[in-house]
């Protein structure tokens, strides 16, 4: 946990944007920015092969891939919701996101909404399976462009032609897309008990555990989340050094954990220029 943080989710070499469509007299139409279409923090393996058909298309895949939720990976409405049994996509949906883009989601082994429906980012479209031409269970994915298949960008990320790629999704997580949690950072039988916004950079959550009667601080990046900026965390148990993560961080800084007990902490942090610093409190 503590190296991830520090980490974008693949090499700046792949970070290359899809800037959109360009039709007429060179007005640009910006794709939307697609998501991993999987719930918070699940992580897949993106497969491309030039023998694909599309061969822009990517197949999600891991072990215990069957009936996985499967998500929108970006706003829109349902255009299509077809069967087409043991050929080709078998159960598919089709999204449309407004001007001519489209993504597909194929093979899946249930459908839970409607040609019209109106469905928000992440919102829960169907489950993974292996019908039509498929010989295991995986989402088939796609992303068109004008009716035709487009290589895929996944959160502003290219996806790499030809290979098999991890990616963890960061759709729909709380704090601006940020995949990490207070309690993933500070451990199990901590509880957020108070928490200040800094701006739209982020948050910073003061967490304790009843349990060993620690206290644990982080501070959850939701701007630039990915690339490494100025970002801390701080915790001050009152008569004893204040102590500080701080550092270019890509997700958050912390955990920063002390035994307080009854004893009153100072608790705080920064990122994206902004800063919070408590009054000693929580005392009991």
């Amino acid at each position: 946990m503590t190296f991830t943080r520090r980490l974008g989710a693949l090499t700046t070499a792949f970070a290359i944007s899809l800037l959109g469509l360009v039709v007429g007299q060179g007005t640009a139409l910006a794709a939307p920015n697609y998501q991993v279409p999987f719930e918070c923090n699940e992580t897949v393996n993106a497969n491309t092969r030039a023998n694909h058909s599309p061969a822009q298309g990517v197949d999600f895949q891991r072990s215990d891939i069957n009936n996985l939720p499967v998500v929108a990976s970006a706003a829109g409405r349902v255009s299509r919701v077809e069967n087409t049994g043991s050929t080709s996509y078998g159960r598919w949906i089709e999204i449309d996101h407004g001007s001519g883009f489209t993504t597909r989601y194929a093979h899946l082994s249930r459908q839970t909404v409607t040609v019209g429906t109106q469905v928000r980012l992440g919102q829960r479209i169907g489950n993974v399976g292996s019908t039509g031409g498929s010989t295991g269970p995986h989402l088939h994915y796609e992303q068109r462009s004008g009716g035709s298949p487009v290589r895929a960008t996944l959160n502003g990320v290219a996806v790499p032609y030809y290979g098999n790629t991890s990616f963890t999704s960061a759709n729909s997580c709380p704090d601006g897309g940020n995949p990490y949690s207070p309690g993933q950072v500070c451990g199990s039988g901590y509880n957020v008990i108070n928490q200040r916004a800094l701006g739209n950079a982020g948050t910073v959550y003061l967490t304790y555990n009843s349990g060993n009667r620690h206290n644990c601080v982080v501070t959850i990046k939701s701007a630039s989340v990915g690339a490494p900026t100025a970002t801390s965390a701080f915790l001050e148990v009152q008569g004893q050094t204040r102590v500080t993560d701080s550092g270019s961080f890509s997700y958050y800084a912390g955990p920063v954990r002390r035994a307080a007990g009854a004893t009153c902490v100072k608790w705080g942090g920064s990122a994206g220029g902004q800063s919070y610093t408590s009054p000693f409190e929580h005392c009991g």
